[in-house]
């Protein structure tokens, strides 16, 4: 079993910037690829960004290509999402999850382990 907690949302105006943070439990953080998803109201869970096992590769939605940044940091069981430029269409909450698959699988059914999620608002 992986337990996830995120942290690091809040409030912040459009153009702005923002890290969201999922610390994760146990020693075998770097055998799951993990990935960043988000909701908002009324609507369904997306994909936002995955990364492999060893942090060398990523993969991002094309709405947030080039705004976005996915890293991890397996030391510290770690994954980071760095959000950039940001718009009021990102208002969601943001949730991590992880699998023992690739990273290249961006369904929300191929991740086995989620967080509870951070609210992300952005002003207009």
């Amino acid at each position: 079993q992986v337990q996830l907690v995120e942290s690091g949302g809040g409030l912040v105006q459009a153009g702005g910037s923002l890290r969201v943070s999922c610390a994760a439990s146990g020693r075998t953080f770097s055998s799951y690829a993990m990935g960043w998803f988000r909701q908002a109201p009324g609507k369904e869970r997306d994909f936002v960004a995955s990364i492999s096992r060893s942090g060398g590769s990523t993969y991002y939605a094309d709405s947030v290509k080039g705004r976005f940044t996915i890293s991890r940091d397996n030391a510290k069981n770690t994954v980071y999402l760095q959000m950039n430029s940001l718009k009021p269409e990102d208002t969601a909450v943001y949730y991590c999850a992880a699998q023992r698959g690739s990273y290249i699988n961006i369904r929300e059914r191929d991740y086995d382990y989620w967080g509870q999620g951070t609210q992300v608002t952005v002003s207009s």
